[in-house]
């Protein structure tokens, strides 16, 4: 069964010094080894890219392009990476309009509505309250997958 992992996941499992780097490898993992398939989307890539390439002073890792591009090439060849479509872009707007979702949490909705688009019902992610409004979506916490 498909899992999205959310941005948060990806950093942290390339951020060699973040305490919750092994929680993060750990956790993926653990769903490859159970037979999970785990999904991305552009979103989660785009946003793995500013991440990476923000200056560490801006809470970003400040990696260069060609590490960056390395890094990201990884992410495309072991993750499915989810196609945009039509049908997302309904659900992302039936989420917002329902939930009355503002500001920067749009970017969740629309992760949200990928997952519906797609039939996916489950993210593992760092931010559990980002998407306890989607009653249709299951957080994973990647604590739980440490022994």
């Amino acid at each position: 069964m498909p899992v999205l992992v959310d941005t948060n996941i990806l950093v942290r499992a390339v951020q060699r010094n973040h305490p919750l780097m092994r929680t993060a490898r750990q956790a993926l993992r653990s769903l490859v080894q159970d037979g999970e398939e785990l999904c991305v989307t552009y979103q989660n890539i785009a946003e793995f890219w500013n991440v990476c390439t923000r200056p560490a002073d801006a809470n970003g890792l400040g990696n260069s392009i060609a590490a960056t591009d390395r890094l990201t090439s990884r992410i495309e060849m072991f993750f499915t990476v989810l196609p945009d479509s039509p049908e997302s872009f309904r659900q992302w707007r039936r989420l917002i309009v329902a939930h009355e979702v503002k500001g920067a949490k749009v970017h969740d909705a629309r992760l949200a509505a990928i997952m519906l688009a797609h039939g996916i019902t489950r993210i593992l992610t760092f931010n559990a309250g980002d998407f306890r409004r989607y009653i249709n979506v299951a957080v994973l916490d990647p604590s739980s997958f440490i022994p």
